[in-house]
């Protein structure tokens, strides 16, 4: 049996298709490309080195976002360096092993970033709907044990969702239409009967979308009744501010997510793929950045003091 299944991966590749363009669209491709990649890196580093540095930043709320600015980092990963390399040399072939890996960590990724938004739902709501106790119900144990299971669940599931597809059979050098390993080119590819895994994705889809994302609806649904609820207008907008940065997140990736895997047409699967992969973790710095008054504070107070400090 080892025999059987050394002879019939040993041979097998994939040959990534990722973007068609001339010769000067090329390096232009390639330009933005690594533009996107060092946006998105620098961006969530600097998420980071902040929360870290600055105490009034170490609570329940900069813990999740740093969270999702590791997980980020590493999401765009998984794809970004490799496409980068194709568009640089042309060489567009992927190993059966190094697309079963990219395949598990991108799945791994994706479902934690869907799990961590419905954590990020559940603080918003302990914070708007319980702010006198928010403190003492999100406490540093309380946050891990919201974390973790996120990590772990997808971790779990992206590992049932790769084996199911290495027990595949891939012949040959198949050609994958999109720029990485995705699953669902990689089932339109494969010479195995697929109806079954299909299913499964489907009812498997619904636990890491529909199941999350009801959850959040939820959580706002709680928040929006608590704000209608403050006599003040200011106090309403004030309220509702500290979620918009979450919301404007949530509906990127769900509505990037959902784009990507209810529609048929391979050309708009690259399309939505790139929004699926770069768009949330590159609006996440940003947004947060840009709309969160703790975050720009400390960037303000951080740059006046550079400005200030005494020339050598």
């Amino acid at each position: 049996m080892n025999g059987q299944l050394t002879n019939s991966t040993s041979n097998t590749g994939f040959h990534i298709l990722a973007f068609s363009t001339s010769e000067n669209g090329r390096f232009l491709l390639l330009a933005v490309i690594l533009l996107v990649y060092l946006i998105i890196l620098v961006g969530n580093i600097l998420i980071l080195t902040l929360v870290c540095l600055v105490p009034q930043l170490h609570t329940s709320m900069y813990f999740f976002l740093c969270n999702l600015s590791v997980l980020d980092n590493l999401y765009v990963s998984t794809t970004l360096p490799k496409l980068l390399y194709i568009t640089n040399t042309g060489d567009h072939f992927m190993s059966y092993n190094a697309c079963m890996a990219q395949l598990y960590f991108f799945l791994f990724f994706a479902d934690t970033e869907s799990f961590l938004l419905t954590t990020m739902a559940i603080d918003r709501y302990v914070a708007i709907c319980f702010p006198l106790h928010y403190a003492l119900i999100m406490n540093s144990r309380v946050c891990v044990l919201l974390a973790f299971p996120a990590w772990f669940m997808a971790t779990v599931n992206a590992l049932i969702l790769t084996c199911f597809v290495h027990n595949l059979k891939f012949t040959g050098i198949k050609e994958v239409d999109n720029f990485f390993c995705d699953l669902k080119a990689l089932l339109t590819v494969s010479s195995s009967d697929t109806h079954f895994l299909r299913g499964f994705i489907l009812v498997d889809g619904m636990f890491i979308g529909a199941v999350p994302m009801l959850l959040i609806l939820t959580s706002y649904a709680r928040i929006i009744s608590t704000i209608l609820k403050i006599k003040s207008s200011v106090g309403r907008k004030k309220t509702f501010s500290s979620c918009t940065s979450h919301i404007i997140i949530v509906v990127v990736y769900y509505g990037s997510a959902m784009c990507l895997y209810m529609q048929y047409s391979l050309q708009q699967d690259k399309f939505f793929a790139v929004m699926f992969v770069t768009l949330v973790p590159m609006l996440n710095p940003i947004v947060y950045s840009l709309r969160n008054k703790d975050i720009t504070r400390v960037i303000q107070r951080t740059v006046s003091g550079i400005r200030t400090m005494p020339a050598a």
